[in-house]
């Protein structure tokens, strides 16, 4: 194969290269590299398409679920759950006629529901789960709860001001949180909204928004501060999520507006490149 289709969506900043791989297409593009390789040459900001992420949507084996995707950082690292990768692939699936407005798909953090109305799209995430709050680390407070994927929550006076870079490394790579780290989420919380920055796991770095880490911070903000639902989290991108949840925590939507940002062609010379 010379050539594979992509798309490109984006949700508030976080970007996804999304690859309809039903018929295996895209392991057949990238031989004889493996995926892990495949994707970081794809999602390099400088040399390649430039994402947070990238996204394979499979066939699921699954009784009454659409699709099953495959979600894996810029790293090449592949990721249990994205909030919004999964808004964006919802988008993609629907937009593409692969799926209706409403649909569920297979990933390895369980079965997410999803709902599609036009940009907006939100997703019923899996439980939130190793709930474990005021963790003291270094001076700072540390909570901590996984919404798909793991997430550290500092609550701080100024968001603005925080070094999100070292000190979320830092943490990220915390023996507390060995071996898989986390992400770590800074998080103002308002009278009107939760202002949220945030360094992701397999991205290394500041992002211009994360889902899970806004849901994370959202319900951690409503136990400690007792929120109401839903709670609005405005992300780097100056965007802004509503995050739902139940009195329990044990139903948790996120929701937010995608962009279709272009449908494209990869070339095989960008991984022949890599292979010289």
């Amino acid at each position: 194969m010379e050539t594979l289709n992509f798309a490109k969506l984006q949700g508030t900043g976080n970007d996804f290269v999304v690859i309809d791989n039903r018929n295996n297409e895209f392991h057949e593009f990238i031989k004889p590299l493996d995926v892990k390789n495949a994707v970081k040459i794809i999602c390099s900001r400088k040399t390649g398409v430039g994402a947070d992420g990238l996204i394979l949507i499979e066939k699921s084996e699954i009784p009454n679920t659409d699709f099953k995707w495959k979600f894996f950082n810029s790293d090449g690292s592949e990721a249990e759950m994205c909030g919004n990768g999964a808004r964006c692939v919802s988008r993609f699936v629907v937009e593409k006629g692969i799926c209706p407005e409403r649909h569920k798909f297979e990933t390895k953090a369980g079965i997410i529901e999803s709902e599609v109305s036009g940009r907006t799209v939100k997703v019923k995430l899996t439980q939130p789960t190793d709930w474990n709050l005021n963790i003291k680390w270094e001076g700072l407070t540390l909570h901590f709860v996984n919404t798909g994927v793991p997430h550290v929550v500092v609550l701080v006076d100024r968001v603005q001001s925080v070094n999100v870079e070292e000190i979320g490394r830092k943490i990220r790579h915390s023996p507390l949180f060995a071996p898989q780290g986390t992400n770590v989420n800074f998080a103002e919380v308002r009278l009107d909204r939760v202002i949220v920055r945030t360094y992701e796991r397999g991205v290394e770095g500041e992002t211009l928004a994360c889902g899970t880490g806004a849901t994370a911070s959202a319900i951690i903000a409503a136990k400690l501060y007792n929120l109401k639902s839903p709670v609005e989290v405005e992300v780097k991108s100056g965007e802004r999520l509503k995050i739902y949840f139940d009195r329990e925590f044990k139903n948790i939507y996120l929701e937010g507006e995608t962009t279709y940002v272009y449908d494209g062609k990869l070339k095989k010379e960008l991984l022949e490149r890599q292979m010289k």
